[in-house]
């Protein structure tokens, strides 16, 4: 690029920072000097292939989403946090948010990500254990009572079954006398990366791609600032996938979820806005910072060349970011608090619109309260003492950072045609969802993380990758900590409570809601009004599973040895 050429987009980029709002905060360094809010080549030089790296809040967004960078607003502090029943994650939920968090994440249980209630013989033993219990609306009530939906935004880890969980909340939302349309946050809904790493599922690929399709029209038209789907790569990197994998992967989903938007006459980009990303962010600092930056650049290329998307807004990648659990270890738990620190810092300087911090004690057990408020304080240390708020993009230039933000989009691309290859020929949704399907048949996908997975703990065992306190420095001082323990009277006290909560509703009521939902699902009608009926009518969660799975069956994955 030309001087001339580079001139012209600092003087684009400056108008845009002139309009923008910007924080009331002090942008100098500790030493009082002052700092400009975005720095690029200098003056009257010419910089080959800076259209690449471009301007803050400019096309391809490589440096970020908008010209102001965290000056108009910084990421949003999201804890990802359940445990025990609704009653008591609630009470954690005011603590986050007493202390200075921004945004709520709800961690559940596993059997309400399997899609089963808290008196299903298989929940047996896991009623709120990694999360928080939720059967019905009634739960939903009680987990956000107290905390205004209008007003505080809430982002729900749930996949498989994702709809109804959203349905309760849309109804919890309701009770509180809070419009659904002003509704704010994220729905995960990302049934491929199940598939993929996470195996949490309910039905066959087909089924829960014609919810998700529902689903998007009904946000699309009726609530536009909630975000239904969080295509993730953090399971997929957590599985033991390389940075590439995670970032090809993830966005590969993205792109066949938008090939079901389209698919289902929607406007790219009324609808395409709604979709966010989840990604993880792990040790090696630099590849993680390149790995952000190249994936905002991608998906803006992709969706604006192969999928006609023409405003901003439809081309921009917004992403949560949460630390490498994977990389937290029991041995010598406080160094812990060191590498979430450092991840977290990468999710920053990569661009990250909302993070969470992993606790010390996660690789033992749910967060203590105490190590929660280290993981949160790590946030605010990072945003309020360290300036790294202050400037857009600040490792933007770097020879280092720029040589691996375009290492990482080349094997990223690779992956893409591989993906494609596979693709089968007039597939209804789009050539990338056959592709993908067909490796999730086919278990591609999951045998190309096993090997990246095996490679790395192959490095671990021989040495070569060192990890403090397991291979290398392993003498310690540290005593045992105390962790937190679900007590397994919170599952007897949920089943019973589930069991007065099905005595005291209309029981007819819910059967023809749930059969009203059936009819939806054979006619192809959108069915999420009548789930919503369904929910009204405090149908659980299992039993509205239950019902899906007869009607569509259930999914076995093919055997990979």
């Amino acid at each position: 690029m030309d001087a001339e050429e580079i001139e012209a987009g600092r003087a684009r980029w400056q108008q845009r920072y002139d309009k923008a709002r910007k924080r009331e905060a002090d942008f100098t360094t500790l030493s009082g000097d002052e700092v400009e809010p975005m720095y690029g080549p200098p003056a009257g030089q010419p910089y080959e292939g800076f259209e690449r790296i471009g301007w803050p809040g400019e096309y391809p967004f490589t440096r970020g989403l908008h010209a102001t960078g965290y000056r108009g607003r910084t990421w949003t502090i999201r804890q990802f946090a359940g445990f025990g029943n609704a009653e008591q994650t609630n009470e954690r939920y005011r603590m986050i948010l007493d202390s200075g968090g921004g945004g709520l994440s709800v961690a559940f249980d596993m059997p309400t990500l399997m899609g089963y209630d808290s008196d299903d013989a298989k929940s047996l033993g896991e009623v709120g254990h990694c999360g928080v219990a939720i059967d019905s609306a009634a739960d939903m009530e009680v987990l956000f009572h107290g905390i205004p939906l209008g007003e505080v935004t809430t982002s729900m880890t749930i996949s498989g079954p994702a709809v109804p969980v959203f349905c309760m909340y849309l109804v919890a939302a309701e009770r509180q006398g809070v419009d659904p349309a002003v509704l704010n946050g994220t729905l995960q809904t990302d049934i491929f990366k199940e598939y993929i790493a996470q195996k949490e599922w309910l039905f066959a690929p087909e089924p829960h791609l014609r919810l998700i399709g529902d689903l998007m029209e009904y946000c699309a038209t009726g609530i536009p600032a909630y975000k239904p789907l969080s295509v993730s790569g953090y399971h997929i990197r957590e599985a033991g996938a390389t940075a590439a994998q995670e970032l090809a992967y993830t966005l590969a989903d993205g792109f066949g979820y938008v090939e079901l938007g389209l698919s289902r006459g929607l406007d790219v980009d009324v609808f395409a806005p709604g979709l966010s990303f989840f990604f993880d962010a792990h040790l090696d600092f630099f590849e993680e910072i390149a790995k952000f930056r190249a994936a905002r650049r991608i998906w803006a290329r992709w969706m604006k060349e192969r999928y006609g998307a023409k405003t901003d807004k439809a081309q921009w990648l917004r992403f949560h970011t949460q630390t490498a659990g994977v990389s937290l270890t029991a041995q010598q738990p406080y160094n812990n608090v060191v590498r979430t620190a450092v991840e977290a810092l990468s999710a920053v300087l990569g661009g990250t619109q909302s993070l969470h911090t992993n606790a010390l004690d996660e690789t033992l057990a749910l967060p203590s309260e105490q190590a929660a408020e280290i993981a949160l304080r790590t946030q605010q240390v990072l945003m309020e003492e360290t300036g790294v708020a202050n400037v857009a993009d600040p490792l933007g230039g770097s020879w280092y950072v720029e040589a691996l933000t375009d290492r990482i989009e080349q094997q990223a691309e690779a992956i893409f045609e591989r993906i494609l290859d596979k693709a089968t020929d007039g597939h209804p949704i789009g050539p990338m969802t056959s592709g993908i399907l067909r490796g999730i048949e086919e278990g591609w996908f999951t045998g190309e993380i096993a090997e990246a997975a095996f490679a790395y703990q192959q490095g671990v065992e021989k040495g070569e990758k060192r990890v403090v306190g397991v291979n290398c420095h392993p003498r310690s001082v540290t005593p045992a900590l105390e962790i937190l323990r679900v007590s397994h009277e919170v599952e007897r006290e949920q089943v019973r409570t589930l069991a007065a909560r099905k005595a005291a509703r209309d029981e007819a009521a819910v059967q023809a809601a749930l059969a009203e939902m059936l009819a939806a699902a054979r006619s192809g009608e959108n069915m999420i009004p009548p789930m919503l009926t369904a929910v009204r009518a405090e149908a659980t969660l299992g039993e509205i599973c239950n019902a899906l799975r007869d009607e569509w069956g259930i999914y076995r994955e093919t055997a990979m040895f």
